[in-house]
């Protein structure tokens, strides 16, 4: 077939793109190399005003769904009751399962869903060669998909992260599992998690990690297993809650404190950055930290480079909301910066302690602040982990490789180039 009447995988988004969402722009450039030809359906446009340049190679056709309910409420009426008007029992088993999901949580999103669904079905979907709809993340985007496949006919399957499993109500969730075809998720905690949340019946959820580029992060650092004062200490991560970072500053408070010289960079931005960078004052810590906001690859690459720790206290957020691998470690540990972090979720899949970094209990700043110190000043440490955790990430964390198990999951359900 021509491009153009090549089958599609039809992909839907929570937004497109995202700083934050790399991962998902690698996946999806990565398929179209194997030569997956997809449409992306993104129900928000990116939050920021760059890009990272491997989503300049991407050749997916992006379709962007109304983003609220009130607003784009004349579109949404139009598209939905043709689409009644054309399939009212198909139409009307959709109603039902909103309605049953609405009376579960009371949250008007649900609706909203259903007239995205709608519009993407009536609107979007036609003349098109779309086969298969898969949603990247448990939440919002897949209800979206699974409204979609309710009105259309399509089989639906979806990726969950963490936030989407772990906040998400579990009984919203497990009728999700119930209707996919298969799921996919990025961890192994995360897997038994969603396994034994659906006990019903056998279900299909396959276990892929993301990996990261092993060629941009391949490089090494200056990092070194006996390094000088001041040392660079480095955290990328959004400023939410899960992340730990009052923790971590807490932590170097303790540092400082004992006299240790340093310099800490913090790479990101998010919901809480005005109650950190007021936390960072009230410590006394302006002077040895600095805050960049949001920076693009190739310019965190950079204090990568120049970094001698990477530090991260992640948590449970009080909503249920956590990490399972934050890339950031990969990523580090790639460019042969030692980690220090905690035990949670899936983060000792990769950081082993005493192996490939070092892990503490979550929000302990005396623990956290003491491994922070014997990474910085254990050569014998640092000769050991600093090797281990590269080799660990480059044999099993290379992103041209495990794409190749997320290709043959779709191959076999029939959803291939």
């Amino acid at each position: 077939m021509s491009a153009p009447d090549r089958l599609l995988l039809g992909m839907v988004l929570k937004g497109y793109p995202r700083i934050s969402e790399t991962f998902i722009s690698n996946e999806i450039l990565l398929l179209e190399k194997l030569g997956f030809n997809i449409h992306l359906f993104s129900m928000r446009r990116g939050r920021e005003n760059f890009t990272h340049q491997s989503v300049q190679h991407i050749n997916a056709r992006v379709d962007y769904l109304p983003e609220t309910l009130l607003r784009p409420l004349p579109k949404f009426l139009y598209h939905n009751a043709q689409l009644a008007l054309k399939i009212p029992r198909t139409y009307g088993a959709a109603l039902k399962t909103a309605y049953r999901r609405f009376l579960r949580t009371h949250k008007s999103a649900t609706l909203k869903h259903l007239f995205q669904a709608g519009y993407l079905v009536h609107h979007l979907l036609p003349n098109g060669h779309v086969t298969h709809l898969h949603a990247h993340f448990a939440h919002s985007p897949t209800s979206v998909a699974m409204f979609a496949s309710q009105l259309s006919g399509l089989p639906f399957s979806f990726t969950a992260h963490a936030k989407d499993i772990y906040t998400s109500d579990p009984r919203q969730l497990r009728e999700k599992l119930g209707l996919a075809k298969f799921i996919v998720t990025c961890t192994e905690h995360n897997k038994h998690y969603l396994a034994n949340l659906f006990e019903d019946r056998p279900i299909s959820i396959h276990h892929v990690y993301h990996g990261i580029d092993t060629d941009l992060f391949g490089g090494q650092s200056d990092c070194n297993s006996d390094p000088q004062t001041p040392f660079h200490v480095l955290t990328i991560a959004r400023i939410i809650e899960k992340k730990g970072l009052p923790i971590v500053y807490k932590a170097l408070k303790l540092l400082h404190d004992q006299g240790i010289s340093f310099q800490h960079t913090l790479i990101g931005d998010g919901d809480d950055r005005q109650q950190l960078l007021a936390l960072i004052q009230e410590l006394g810590l302006s002077s040895v930290t600095q805050w960049l906001g949001t920076l693009p690859h190739d310019r965190v690459l950079d204090y990568y480079r120049q970094a001698d720790l990477f530090v991260l206290g992640c948590q449970v957020a009080a909503n249920g909301d956590r990490d399972g691998i934050p890339n950031v470690f990969l990523e580090s540990m790639a460019m042969g910066v030692p980690v220090v972090t905690t035990n949670i979720s899936a983060i000792p899949e990769l950081v082993e302690n005493e192996k490939t970094g070092l892990l503490v209990p979550p929000g302990q700043p005396d623990q956290l602040a003491d491994a922070m110190v014997r990474m910085l000043t254990d050569r014998d440490l640092r000769n050991r982990i600093i090797p281990a955790a590269r080799k660990r990430v480059m044999q099993d964390f290379d992103n041209k490789v495990l794409i190749r198990d997320l290709a043959d999951i779709f191959n076999k359900e029939g959803i291939g180039p």
